[in-house]
């Protein structure tokens, strides 16, 4: 899966997510992906799910990103 980064200074904004496991668990706070930048393939970095979003721009569903969702 294929997600946007918010602070995409360097010129690279999307990663591929390579746990999606990972990325469903409301208690993870990083994900594991690799950036999409050059031909060249990149090696794997943990990113914080907090400056993740959509391709579109939409935000992260809460139950991915807050263990508490349900409470609210």
């Amino acid at each position: 899966m294929f997600l946007k980064i918010n602070e995409a200074a360097s010129g690279l904004n999307l990663a591929e997510v390579l746990d999606l496991k990972q990325l469903f668990d409301p208690y993870a706070t990083s994900v594991r992906a690799r950036l999409h930048a050059g031909e060249e393939l990149q090696d794997p970095q943990d990113l914080l799910k907090s400056e993740l979003t959509f391709p579109s721009g939409e935000p992260l569903p809460r139950c991915w990103t807050d263990p508490m969702y349900q409470s609210r």
